[in-house]
């Protein structure tokens, strides 16, 4: 059985073969480091990187996540299956493929007593993306995340600065999390690091649309993130409201709240404005 994680805003990619880095990353603020064995090592590091992995302990701070290379499978289980790793991330997900990571992630835990580890799926490829519902509801998966610079070089996509030509995929990546009762799902890096605003606006776009974190490739992005997935002052204010006055029609017995603009406030509206609550306590205590 997993041990239940809490939230995650906040992945930052490290290669797995610059083991000067993983300290920096840890200490950058952000929820979540993902030592990372697949696109960010190059052909040629890929063993420094395995051994390295394998060799670094995952001390308190952030949780510790391993992105596997799947041409390397057994190799990054045995580097990822240790004391104080979260779970792994799959890439280009699809439900061969997490069947057989369950597998080995199985086999290697059994062999040193290790805990579960959690999974989170990246959605990459078109079978992924017909796939899905089944990847959502895979063994181990945690939440699902979304790749979409590979995932739009496989379709043919050539998406525009908002990547409106995805957004219909993103949507079925939060029905199919929310239909597995995972989760919402993790946005795709933002590769220009030039582009700080940019990453603050998609950031907020991704909230509005239901993911609720998001993979990163510097420490410089961290904070802004941080920022922009947090409800926004006016949010607050206005989904205290409804609760207060949900909770004091419930107390008056009346069954029919109206908000001080006149909106009737019905459970739906509340749970959205308890979801805003939530977002802004994982602000604080994360």
């Amino acid at each position: 059985m997993l041990t239940p994680l809490a939230p995650a805003r906040s992945y930052l990619y490290v290669p797995g073969d610059r083991p000067d880095r993983f300290a920096k990353a840890a200490s950058s603020g952000a929820d979540a480091v993902v030592l990372d064995l697949e696109d960010g090592v190059g052909p040629a590091g890929k063993d420094a990187a395995h051994e390295a992995v394998a060799a670094h302990p995952r001390t308190s701070g952030p949780q510790w996540w391993v992105r596997l290379d799947p041409a390397r499978l057994e190799d990054g289980a045995r580097a990822a299956v240790q004391e104080g790793t979260a779970g792994v991330f799959v890439p280009s997900a699809e439900p061969e493929l997490l069947a057989r990571v369950d597998q080995l992630l199985t086999r290697v835990e059994a062999e040193r007593g290790v805990r579960a580890l959690a999974v989170i799926g990246l959605v990459e490829t078109a079978r992924g993306v017909a796939e899905v519902r089944s990847l959502a509801a895979a063994p181990r998966v945690h939440r699902l995340g979304i790749g979409e610079a590979d995932l739009a070089a496989e379709l043919g996509m050539r998406p525009d600065p908002e990547r409106h030509e995805l957004w219909a995929i993103r949507s079925d990546v939060v029905v199919a999390s929310a239909l597995a009762r995972i989760a919402a799902p993790v946005g795709p890096v933002q590769v220009d690091l030039s582009g700080l605003e940019a990453l603050a606006s998609s950031t907020a776009l991704l909230v509005r649309q239901g993911f609720a974190a998001r993979t990163l490739i510097h420490p410089s992005q961290v904070s802004i993130v941080h920022r922009a997935l947090a409800p926004t002052e006016p949010e607050l204010i206005d989904a205290r409201a409804v609760v207060a006055a949900f909770e004091n029609a419930q107390g008056a017995g009346t069954g029919v709240a109206v908000d001080a603009g006149g909106r009737l406030v019905d459970l739906a509206v509340v749970r959205s404005a308890r979801a805003v609550l939530a977002r802004a306590a994982l602000d604080r205590q994360v």
